[in-house]
């Protein structure tokens, strides 16, 4: 397991949310799941509709001012488990675990999990 760094979290705050955005597509669709759905995924997550998140790429803005903009779904935290080697209840910077979130969510879906497990229900 990797330990978050100030380096790694730098990193990710001068992403852009475009730059990534179209791995998330090819991702998905390669696994035969929609952009439609990664939609619903992140608007789950963000509280950002279509259109919303189509300005957010044509901004080109950043992961941070992508987060700063968003409602987090308040059943976020019951994302868990192992993204890109780091498992996300322990990363500590607030930016970085939420793109974590983001991750997490499309590597599901990408995996084929149903909507309904991956959108966490509040009864857990």
């Amino acid at each position: 397991m990797m330990k978050e760094t100030e380096t790694h979290n730098e990193r990710i705050t001068k992403l852009t949310f475009a730059s990534v955005y179209p791995h998330y597509v090819a991702k998905v669709e390669r696994k035969g799941r929609s952009r439609g759905e990664l939609h619903q995924v992140i608007e789950w997550l963000t509280g950002f509709d279509e259109e919303k998140i189509n300005r957010l790429i044509r901004e080109q803005v950043t992961f941070e001012t992508f987060f700063e903009q968003a409602t987090l779904h308040p059943n976020a935290d019951f994302i868990r488990g192992m993204i890109c080697g780091y498992r996300i209840e322990d990363i500590e910077n607030p930016l970085t675990k939420k793109v974590r979130y983001l991750d997490k969510l499309v590597d599901e879906l990408a995996q084929g999990k149903k909507m309904e497990k991956i959108l966490r229900p509040s009864n857990k």
